[in-house]
């Protein structure tokens, strides 16, 4: 589980740092380009995903490893 928590919190962080490149470079890439109703909201998606990320890295570190 803990192995699980880690890899979607770094790919929930990838992604966030891919959208926030987006918004300020207008570089493609990212899911948060791909995804049509998140258009107008990339910004605020891509800062929420790196909280997401970091909540998921917390709670992989409070799981205990066997």
């Amino acid at each position: 589980m803990k192995t699980l928590l880690e890899f979607l919190g770094f790919v929930a962080l990838v992604q966030g740092v891919m959208g926030l490149l987006q918004e300020f470079t207008d570089w493609e890439g990212g899911l948060v380009s791909r995804v049509a109703f998140l258009d107008d909201y990339g910004l605020f998606v891509s800062v929420t995903l790196l909280v997401l990320a970091c909540a998921l890295f917390a709670a992989a570190e409070s799981r205990k490893s066997r």
